[in-house]
């Protein structure tokens, strides 16, 4: 098991995509990871954008980037709530201050245009409908399935997940990653 003792956050909210929460999800725990389900209310459940539940175990109050290995942030419309509280996007920010990985698909750089400027300088993808966000964030944005800007892991849609999580277990592992 590749992860085993390895845990990693991915925040939930309303609206998210559904193979981005649960494919990252299952594929971490898969591979020996504990999980943890991060969203603004612990205990809250919440809906993807075709309604499947999905209930939050910690809220960004209870939790610490040092008490992680990384964050993932899925899609969807999630990313523009998520990116609304102070807290989720410093534990994104510390995530990155950390060298931990910080990895987000699909309109999920939403939050890390706002996590402190982390963006500024680095080369990441995402959905091209927010390019102008994380290019005006201050990111070299390219259109490719999977880029890796050292602990910077960012794919552009559901059909990138392959690609994607081989990069976020590969960066987790603190192997040099192939892309």
């Amino acid at each position: 098991m590749e992860l085993k003792g390895k845990r990693i956050a991915i925040f939930v909210d309303n609206v998210y995509q559904e193979m981005e929460l649960w494919y990252p999800l299952y594929r971490l725990q898969e591979a020996g990871a504990e999980v943890v389900l991060v969203g603004a209310k612990a205990g809250q459940t919440y809906t993807s954008k075709l309604g499947y539940p999905a209930t939050s175990q910690k809220s960004y109050d209870e939790v610490s980037a040092s008490d992680f290995d990384g964050v993932i942030v899925p899609g969807g419309y999630a990313p523009d709530h998520m990116r609304r509280y102070a807290k989720a996007n410093q534990f994104v920010a510390d995530c990155n201050s950390q060298g931990k990985l910080v990895a987000a698909i699909c309109h999920a750089p939403w939050v890390l245009c706002s996590a402190n400027g982390m963006l500024r300088g680095r080369k990441a993808t995402s959905f091209f409908a927010i390019k102008d966000d994380v290019i005006n964030a201050g990111a070299e944005w390219v259109d490719e399935e999977v880029v890796v800007d050292g602990n910077l892991v960012t794919s552009r849609t559901p059909a990138d997940l392959p690609a994607f999580m081989r990069a976020c277990i590969a960066v987790v592992q603190g192997v040099a990653v192939a892309v």
